[in-house]
């Protein structure tokens, strides 16, 4: 089937048309969007709704304004980074909670792991409470400084400041 054949069937809504389209482009706009992605589930998912969008918006594609793979290629990147961008993408991409870090630890039974966290603990207690917070957002979250901000909602110069003072704090502790 030719792409001219593919699109005015596409254009028509006829479900073959669907499974056409589908083993033309999918294992190239796979590999695209695994690239971007960099999760394969999430990379399923991404190319799951390229296809729906790429169904139900076929008639603002436009011969005249550029080649259809470009089109379908456009939709592609453009719902992998709306993918990447989004809230809940992000929270599941960030690492554990300093606690459940440190739980991680106390839960094993390995004499090595016991022993790094008796030291791990008393560090963690040295801290205060603000250094905690920011060093779990920063480090253990993997907030950008301006995220950290928003979410205490305090100004980032603030962040940026009780960051370089809690570093230090850590440096003392650890005699570095």
């Amino acid at each position: 089937m030719t792409q001219e054949e593919l699109l005015e069937l596409v254009y028509k809504k006829d479900e073959r048309a669907f499974t056409h389209l589908y083993d033309m482009y999918s294992k190239s706009l796979f590999s695209v969007i695994n690239v971007l992605v960099k999760n394969r589930e999430e990379a399923e998912d991404v190319l799951q709704e390229v296809f729906v969008k790429i169904w139900k918006n076929i008639d603002s594609y436009n011969e005249s304004k550029g080649r259809f793979y470009t089109w379908i290629l456009n939709i592609a990147r453009n719902t992998s980074i709306d993918k990447l961008r989004s809230k809940n993408f992000n929270n599941t991409q960030k690492n554990l909670s300093s606690d459940n870090f440190v739980n991680h630890f106390e839960d094993t039974n390995k004499l090595g792991n016991k022993m790094d966290t008796i030291g791990l603990q008393d560090f963690v207690k040295r801290l205060k409470p603000k250094c905690i917070q920011i060093i779990d957002l920063l480090f253990f979250k993997g907030y950008t400084q301006q995220e950290a901000s928003d979410e205490l909602a305090i100004p980032l110069g603030t962040v940026k400041t009780h960051n370089r003072n809690c570093i230090n704090d850590l440096r003392n502790y650890l005699n570095v």
